[in-house]
C-alpha cells in the first residue's frame, strides 16, 4: 500500500446478509445502523482493495439537500474521484469515510456523524444553517460501482438556498421540484436514479 493511499470505513458483506440483504432503498434504518456503526462490524481498507472487493461493503454517506421543497440536483465533474459517474446528473452529495474521521482506536457513531459534516463541507460551501437526519439505506448490487458500496441517505434541510460548490466535480447547481427532476431520470448516476424513485418517501421521513 502507498504511504499516501486512502484507507475507507468498510462492513463485511457478511454483516449485512446476517440483517437482512437488499436491494434499492431500505427504509428500516433502526435495524441497520447500530450494527454498521457497530466498531466490531466495521473495518478500515486501502481504498484501492476495498473497490475491488465485493466481500466488503464501503460505507458512503449520501446526503440529499432541500430547500423549500426542491431538491439539490448537479452535474458530476470530471476531476471527480470516481471516474465512472463523471458527466452524470446527481442528487447526492456523497464521499467516502476515511480513517480521519476518527480519532479512536474504532469507529463509532459519535466518528461517523464527523465524517458526514466534513462530507458536506468539503464539497458545499453552505452560508446558512441545516439540519439533518437519515432517511433511508440504499444497496445496488446490479452495478459495479454498486456492489462494493452501501449507501446512507440523509436529507440535509437547509434554511436558505445559499451554497455554492467547493469543488470542480459539482457543476451547474440547481434546486428542482420533484415534478421538475422527473424528466431527467435518465441522466442520473444510478443510486440518485434509485433515490428519484422513492423520493417521496425519503422526503417525508
Amino acid at each position: 500500500m502507498s504511504a499516501s493511499e486512502e484507507n475507507v470505513l468498510v462492513v463485511p458483506r457478511s454483516t449485512l446478509e446476517n440483517i437482512g440483504l437488499f436491494e434499492g432503498l431500505c427504509f428500516d434504518t433502526n435495524r441497520y445502523i447500530p450494527a454498521l456503526l457497530d466498531p466490531a462490524n466495521n473495518l478500515f481498507l486501502p481504498r484501492s482493495a476495498a473497490e475491488n472487493d465485493p466481500s466488503h461493503k464501503q460505507l458512503i454517506p449520501y446526503l440529499v439537500i432541500r430547500h423549500g421543497g426542491r431538491v439539490l440536483f448537479y452535474t458530476r465533474g470530471k476531476s471527480g474521484g470516481e471516474a465512472r459517474l463523471h458527466a452524470k446528473g446527481s442528487i447526492g452529495i456523497g464521499g467516502h469515510i476515511n480513517d480521519g474521521d476518527t480519532h479512536a482506536a474504532h469507529f463509532d457513531k459519535t466518528a461517523y456523524n464527523r465524517a458526514v459534516e466534513r462530507e458536506l463541507h468539503e464539497e458545499l460551501e453552505i452560508t446558512g444553517s441545516y439540519t439533518q437526519k437519515v432517511a433511508a439505506l440504499l444497496n445496488d448490487d446490479a452495478t459495479e460501482v454498486g456492489r462494493v458500496h452501501l449507501g446512507i441517505v440523509h436529507v440535509i434541510d437547509l434554511n436558505a438556498p445559499d451554497i455554492r460548490p467547493r469543488e470542480d466535480a459539482i457543476c451547474d447547481l440547481e434546486f428542482l421540484t420533484p415534478a421538475e427532476l422527473a424528466p431527467r431520470r435518465e441522466r442520473l448516476e444510478s443510486w440518485s436514479q434509485i433515490c428519484q424513485g422513492g423520493l417521496d418517501k425519503i422526503l417525508a421521513v
